[in-house]
């Protein structure tokens, strides 16, 4: 029997995954602040940035509250929070439903976003509406179809390339309308930082993972192997961003991000000494809170 659904307003919050958005708002509040740093920045593209990203990343989480449901890998072995298709809140039709209003708020709003920043550029425009329409796709083919990639361990690269190299690189290209290759080095500490909260989510599933037919890295590489593969991660994001400072050191006010070192080394150090992969979860919440801090405490550094 199809249960209740007392409070539809709630389910789509949940639905929705607030905890995430952070981490998804951080790759372009960074392109922003070095556009702002740069001083080619425009206060409209800057806010549309942010909006279309925000849908992205809720589109993302329907899709996969949407696709684990009905492939079964949402059951009573997942170790992560309950989700709305799995539970009953809200149906298969209806998360169908606002994946498709997802899209379309997405296509309308990167769309108005393309043409606030280049105007009548069509060439490039094009370039970019075509990224963003693999943005889409992306977020909506992780899980859901006979052919998802993140069935085959393959959702660690398009985490790394969307949430990282093309969220801050395509944020500062729309503001400044030009990429110095330096660029790239806190774009991929983005991706390093995004891909380490996918790995922890899929550590902390690894064996329904397994089960269930999910092959993600966790599950291809085992718990020590994760670790390491976690480890890898947050240290090759922080050389990335010390490369930058190195290339371009102005003062010492830069520095300040530095202070975030200590939070990412604990967790680290407490990750490896998890048994109970539920107790993984926190650290989720943790370290995209964290990049949120390291974010803004670079970007203000960039521009100080």
């Amino acid at each position: 029997m199809k249960q209740s659904k007392p409070n539809q307003v709630n389910s789509w919050v949940k639905a929705a995954r607030l905890r995430t958005l952070p981490l998804a708002l951080s790759s372009v509040i960074l392109g922003s602040f070095l556009a702002i740093g740069s001083a080619s920045y425009k206060p409209g593209v800057i806010a549309l940035a942010l909006l279309t990203t925000l849908i992205l990343q809720i589109l993302s989480n329907f899709a996969n509250d949407y696709g684990d449901a009905v492939k079964g890998t949402d059951n009573e072995h997942r170790l992560g929070p309950v989700r709305t298709v799995q539970s009953g809140e809200i149906s298969q039709k209806e998360m169908r439903r606002g994946i498709l209003i997802s899209v379309v708020l997405a296509l309308v709003s990167g769309m108005l976003l393309i043409y606030l920043s280049l105007g009548d550029q069509w060439i490039t425009g094009l370039f970019f509406l075509v990224l963003g329409i693999g943005s889409i796709a992306a977020a909506i083919k992780y899980v859901v179809g006979n052919n998802a990639y993140g069935y085959r361990g393959f959702g660690d690269i398009f985490v790394f390339l969307f949430f990282g190299l093309l969220g801050v690189t395509g944020t500062f290209y729309l503001n400044a309308h030009h990429l110095p290759w330096s660029i790239w080095l806190p774009a991929c500490t983005m991706g390093f930082f995004s891909t380490g909260v996918l790995n922890l989510n899929n550590m902390r599933d690894l064996d329904n993972d397994r089960n269930s037919g999910k092959m993600t890295i966790p599950v291809r590489l085992g718990s020590i192997g994760a670790f390491n593969y976690h480890a890898m991660l947050i240290s090759l994001g922080w050389i990335a961003s010390l490369l930058f400072t190195v290339i371009h050191y102005h003062g010492i006010w830069q520095l300040m991000y530095l202070v975030m070192i200590p939070f990412f080394i604990t967790d680290l150090i407490k990750i490896k000494n998890t048994v109970d992969k539920r107790e993984l979860d926190p650290f989720l919440k943790r370290l995209a809170l964290n990049t949120l801090a390291f974010t803004i405490l670079f970007g203000i550094g960039t521009i100080l």
